[in-house]
Parts: structure tokens; sequence; C-alpha cells
């Protein structure tokens, strides 16, 4: 596996235009929830109103970030909390989640494709799937650097893959 360096240094290589950053500053949490809002709105057979498949696939991806850091985890698994927030309140709000959901996420994608344009670089996905879990993280981590909160990158002493 990438270390969390080198998965933010290859994602940051087709993220570097101004405009494009300011793109992934505001789609990229968009994308996040409404895939969330997707995935919530799939029929599931959890008896819990909490528990669908997008706990469940946050579940999963929180594996990937405690792999990278366990401070990109904690972060992560704030960030997802309230993205899951955010959905529950939609979805309890008696709003069409699937439709807000569909309509969010596809103009966000436009968006980002639109600033991918302007950067003049394919996605980072189109090269790896897991970049999708990256670019929340890659933003994060610009957070805590802002803020002064040092990130441990235990798994740097790891090989890469």
């Amino acid at each position: 596996m990438r270390t969390a360096t080198e998965w933010f240094e290859h994602y940051g290589q087709s993220h570097t235009n101004p405009i494009n950053k300011a793109i992934h500053w505001v789609c990229i949490p968009l994308i996040v929830v409404s895939t969330l809002g997707l995935l919530h709105s799939v029929p599931h057979p959890f008896p819990h109103p909490a528990m669908s498949w997008a706990t469940l696939t946050v579940l999963a991806s929180l594996g990937f970030y405690l792999r990278l850091s366990p401070t990109i985890f904690a972060g992560m698994a704030v960030v997802s909390s309230v993205s899951l927030g955010i959905v529950m309140a939609i979805a309890n709000a008696g709003l069409p989640l699937a439709t807000i959901s569909a309509a969010v996420f596809f103009v966000a994608w436009l968006a980002q494709f639109v600033g991918h344009r302007i950067e003049g670089e394919k996605p980072s996905f189109f090269e790896d799937l897991q970049f999708l879990l990256v670019g929340p993280a890659w933003l994060l981590q610009f957070v805590y650097r802002k803020v002064g909160i040092p990130v441990d990158f235990r798994a740097d002493a790891s090989p890469a893959q």
C-alpha cells in the first residue's frame, strides 16, 4: 500500500490550478454527502434506521484511512459522522433524499470535470479508484496543517506497492 505522503503527493500533482483546487474544496464534500445520500436511499435489510449501505461504506472507508494515519482516521471519522448526520437530517425531514442526492452528485461531478479540464489533467481516480477516498483526506491534511495538527504518517514506514 502507498504511504499517506505518496497518496497526497500523487493526488496533488493533478490539483495545482487554483480554480480546480477551489472547485474541489466545494465539490468533494458535496460528493461525499450526496454519495452517502444515494447509498442510504438504497433498500437494505438492516433493522436499525441508522444502519444502511451508507453506514457500511463509511465503516469500510475508515479502514482505509486508519491504514493511512491514525490522525487522518480520526478526522475522517468526524467528517463521515457529520456527513451521515446531514443525510439522516434530510431523510428525517421527509425530503426526497435520493432525488436531492442525485442532483447534487451530478452537479458536483460536472464541476469537478470542469475543474480538471481547466487544470489540463485527468481526475486521479481514472488511474486508481482508491483516489476517490484520497480526495477527502487530501483536503483534511490541509486543514490539519492550517491549524497546526500534526499528521501521524505511521504508515510511511511500510513498503509502497
